[in-house]
């Protein structure tokens, strides 16, 4: 229970920091858009050029591994757009944000020390793998599903080649086969950028809790928080140790990986579209709270640790 709770105090303390400074009234509400605006625009690209350029991707994929993780993404994806569209009466990219706080995770604050912590060694090579597939995976579908539902295709083309996420990915990957030419000064000014990321959402996100509070209701955020703790783990469980043959650090780096509460990117990007923001930043606050029940009980039944 303490270690899980060291592990999530960095984020609620980012999180509470943001919010008491909002209340106090030492930042002004638009400091918050500001900050989010910076993250989306300059930090995450950033951060996803650094880690695609740099990162070592085997020559043989583990597709059972992949297959165990995405799917489980997929299915909850999916879950928690029609829950929000049927029950809530979510629309438009309010459903995309649904959709994404429900399926991505927390890795940096959350995944990263649970997993080092549970498996070692052994699940630094599968860790690494997801934390260069995952971001660039949602972030893309995400855009896609809020910029293509009513663009046509060469408005959706230039949407999308304009995008700071999606221009961070490519340059990242395009910059793989040079990645040793890039002047050391360039890469100083992308570390600080990317490593600005995550506490400036963070930061960022307190205020929006300050603003909208649990405006949405409970309903939706607890459902979302449900399919993330629960629902997306338990379905790369089965498929990573019932169906696929991999060894046990790579399912159980699979299995917490999705157990982390929802990410900070979907907040992001609610603020991104100003459209389910306050759904957003309640799903990431309950989310990461209850996570600390969840992972221990997903720690306990993986036998990690």
């Amino acid at each position: 229970m303490l270690s899980s709770l060291l592990i999530v105090l960095p984020v609620f303390g980012l999180i509470g920091l943001g919010y008491v400074a909002r209340w106090m009234r030492l930042l002004r509400e638009t400091t918050g858009e500001g900050l989010s605006d910076f993250v989306f625009v300059l930090a995450v690209p950033c951060l996803l050029f650094k880690t695609l350029a740099t990162a070592v991707v085997p020559l043989d994929q583990p597709w059972g591994y992949w297959i165990s993780y995405f799917t489980g993404l997929a299915v909850v994806w999916l879950i928690a757009q029609l829950v929000a569209y049927r029950l809530f009466r979510r629309r438009g990219p309010e459903l995309v944000v649904s959709g994404f706080a429900a399926a991505q995770s927390n890795t940096v604050f959350v995944g990263v020390p649970m997993i080092l912590k549970a498996y070692g060694d052994a699940g630094a090579v599968p860790l690494g793998l997801l934390l260069v597939i995952h971001l660039p995976v949602t972030m893309t579908i995400a855009t896609l599903l809020a910029e293509g539902r009513s663009a046509s295709f060469a408005l959706l083309v230039r949407r999308l080649f304009t995008h700071p996420i999606i221009i961070g990915i490519l340059l990242g990957a395009a910059m793989r086969p040079i990645v040793g030419l890039v002047p050391a000064p360039l890469w100083t000014i992308v570390d600080l950028l990317a490593a600005a990321a995550v506490p400036c959402a963070l930061v960022s996100l307190g205020i929006a809790l300050r603003r909208h509070g649990l405006a949405s209701g409970i309903g939706l955020p607890a459902v979302l928080s449900g399919l993330k703790l629960v629902v997306h783990p338990l379905i790369v469980w089965v498929l990573a140790t019932q169906v696929f043959d991999m060894p046990p650090a790579w399912s159980g780096v699979a299995v917490l990986f999705a157990a982390c509460p929802c990410g900070i990117n979907a907040y992001l990007f609610a603020e991104r579209y100003r459209q389910g923001v306050a759904d957003a930043s309640s799903a990431i606050a309950l989310s990461t709270a209850l996570s600390l029940f969840t992972t221990i009980g997903w720690l306990t039944w993986l036998g990690a640790g």
